[in-house]
């Protein structure tokens, strides 16, 4: 009779690390070169068209940078942040949160582009992370290797997007926190804010800084040219009135950024607040100094914000479009 228990607990745990085995087998999960078989020109192909893109529109790299961000940080890497509205649900991209991200469009051009050489194989969620990575190479930032294999969801998080990307005018507290739960620690954090190295910042965002009085707080030298980009007290948010994020080195990634906001020249309040936090104070100061460790770090973060939670193996789909998710049949 025991030897009889023993053989049936034997076999169940054979068949046990048998499904086991079949479900690895079935979903790798996230891997180094994804496409390899299936698709292996993929990579390639994504990496020139950013760079096409690029040099026709030199936006889209910090469009892509975004990205990555609004897309990954709320609740899971799968292009929900692509999706348009429908007449039930809002598109992410239409929430306030969202406010100045565009070029979706050269998504849809880079998708074509990899559809023409593999149909129905690469992720529209894959797309946008390796455009982020070869973006950040474009704007003289670091290469990171970053895994692939996520497939896409099929709905919009517009109605939870609100609680997992932090506002500009949020605590420096709130902010650790939101990306504390995704896994990314202070320093990661840090480096991930040193993307307002590039681009610029809608006067919308700050001009509660400006007016009805100026916030002491603000490097006084400048203030003048602050005012001068955004004259009105009350901007229209489709009028083109910007501050670029760092007047130095404006499309480069870098550690000015550090440098500018220890010398008081953040246009955020969360820039300013992570000059003077004691909890980042520390790294924002060692990156202001060493590129090579504001480079180390922002790399470690862009990772585990590209692996937050993924749709692999069968779940999700793979879009046929970026916009739009598959008809059900």
């Amino acid at each position: 009779m025991g030897s009889a228990k023993v053989l049936f607990f034997f076999a169940l745990l054979s068949i046990s690390a048998l499904s086991a085995f079949a479900e690895n087998e079935e979903d790798p999960g996230l891997v180094m070169n994804f496409y390899k078989d299936t698709c292996p020109q993929a990579e390639d192909i994504i990496r020139e068209q950013v760079k096409l893109l690029y040099k026709r529109h030199k936006n889209t790299a910090f469009s892509w940078l975004r990205n990555i961000f609004h897309d990954c940080a709320v609740q899971s890497c799968d292009a929900s942040l692509l999706l348009d509205s429908t007449r039930r649900t809002l598109s992410e991209k239409e929430t306030d949160r969202s406010f100045g991200l565009r070029n979706f469009r050269y998504i849809e051009t880079i998708k074509e582009a990899v559809e023409r050489e593999c149909p129905g194989v690469v992720s529209c969620a894959d797309i946008l992370v390796l455009s982020a990575r070869d973006g950040i190479v474009s704007l003289g930032g670091p290469y990171i290797p970053l895994k692939t294999g996520r497939r896409d969801g099929r709905r919009s998080r517009a109605d939870v997007v609100e609680e997992y990307l932090p506002d500009h005018n949020e605590t420096i507290s709130a902010v650790l926190d939101r990306f504390a739960a995704i896994g990314i620690d202070t320093p990661g954090l840090v480096a991930l804010l040193g993307a307002h190295s590039v681009g610029r910042t809608h006067c919308v965002k700050l001009v509660h800084r400006l007016y009805p009085e100026v916030d002491p707080a603000l490097n006084p030298d400048h203030v003048p040219h602050m005012l001068h980009k955004c004259p009105d007290q009350i901007p229209d948010p489709k009028a083109v009135q910007y501050v670029r994020n760092d007047r130095g080195t404006p499309m480069v990634l870098d550690n000015n950024y550090y440098r500018n906001i220890l010398d008081n020249k953040g246009l955020l309040i969360v820039d300013h607040q992570l000059a003077y936090d004691k909890r980042t104070r520390p790294h924002v100061k060692k990156m202001a100094k060493s590129q090579d460790y504001f480079f180390k770090e922002f790399a470690r973060a862009i990772t585990i914000l590209s692996e937050n939670n993924p749709l692999t193996g069968t779940k999700g789909e793979i879009r046929k479009q970026c916009n739009v998710a598959n008809k059900l049949h």
